[in-house]
């Protein structure tokens, strides 16, 4: 498929994660809709598409029908995801355009925190188990196989009011094990630090203490279950400051760099910015052990279309 086409249908299907992606985890009629509406946002594209053709179906809108007609007649079954609530926007597009390409599987996602999706998957109860950490040797040893799919950025964030917008890896450190207690220790007004973290068994509070060599030395106000929550709590608390994954910020919230460098793909690429962490799908056992809907999503990420979508969601291609 032309790499133009296939942004376009990337385009339509971030519209339909939109509407129904809440609904992929869901089961049922829920799965049913949010299909449909991913279907739906494909026809509306190739409509458009022939529209500018003078009513003509274009090359690459036969390509892609006839990619569709060839993945429906040769899979079907079901895919079941729990695990990292940061990786949610990436494991609901992945779910609709995997079912949008191959309509005979149904692709489901839970949002557990990583610690728990690993253990679902060890215990059998789903097939993958989304962990936005490195797997620990105790998991791998337990069966686990660590499947790095994408790499992510954690950003560091205040609210918009903040004056301080750069921090070094130092005062970072302070900040959160409680030896920095008031921004004017950094440069900053005078007021109280409010150090907003996420709960024991996220893996982006495992990620992001392991990196600045924190573990277990943090002093959280509060210890919040969801990147969304910690998000929406700083962005409303004066003073507050928190992490959350890259591909989620929004203009909510301000970016704080740290040492000088900016929280963005290019300097994660460089290495020359300290949070980034990866993203694994992890199995029980090997890929090639699962079933054969299981390694056709790996396969699909691994190709054109599947890198485009790990794109198009703000995360980095892995080397």
């Amino acid at each position: 498929m032309k790499k133009k086409n296939v942004v376009k249908i990337l385009a339509a299907l971030g519209m339909a994660v939109c509407m129904a992606g809440g609904l992929v985890g869901c089961g049922g009629s829920g799965q049913e809709t949010s299909t449909q509406s991913t279907q739906q946002a494909v026809k509306q594209e190739n409509e458009a598409a022939r529209a500018e053709n003078g009513g003509q179906e274009t090359a690459a809108g036969k390509e892609s029908a006839e990619e569709a007609s060839e993945g429906s007649a040769d899979l079907s079954g079901t895919v079941t995801m729990a695990g990292s609530t940061s990786m949610e926007k990436f494991a609901n597009a992945l779910a609709e355009s995997f079912m949008a390409k191959y309509p005979g599987v149904t692709v489901t996602a839970e949002f557990t925190g990583s610690s728990a999706g690993i253990e679902s998957v060890l215990a059998g109860s789903v097939d993958i188990g989304n962990s936005s950490r490195s797997l620990k040797d105790e998991e791998k040893s337990a069966g686990a196989v660590e499947n790095i799919v994408a790499i992510d950025g954690i950003a560091v964030i205040t609210d918009p009011a903040n004056t301080v917008t750069s921090l070094t890896t130092e005062q970072l450190k302070g900040i959160y094990t409680g030896e920095v207690k008031n921004w004017s220790d950094v440069g900053g007004a005078d007021g109280a630090i409010v150090v907003v973290g996420r709960e024991a068994g996220s893996g982006t509070r495992d990620a992001f203490e392991e990196l600045l060599e924190i573990e277990d030395q943090c002093a959280y106000a509060n210890e919040l279950d969801s990147t969304g929550a910690v998000m929406a709590k700083v962005a409303a608390t004066p003073g507050a400051i928190g992490y959350v994954s890259l591909d989620v910020l929004d203009d909510t919230v301000q970016t704080i760099s740290l040492d000088d460098v900016e929280p963005t793909e290019e300097n994660i690429k460089a290495g020359s910015y300290l949070l980034s962490r990866p993203f694994v799908m992890a199995t029980n056992g090997e890929v090639a052990a699962q079933s054969e809907a299981v390694q056709e999503m790996f396969a699909y990420l691994k190709s054109e279309e599947g890198q485009e979508l790990i794109q198009t969601v703000g995360l980095i291609i892995p080397d």
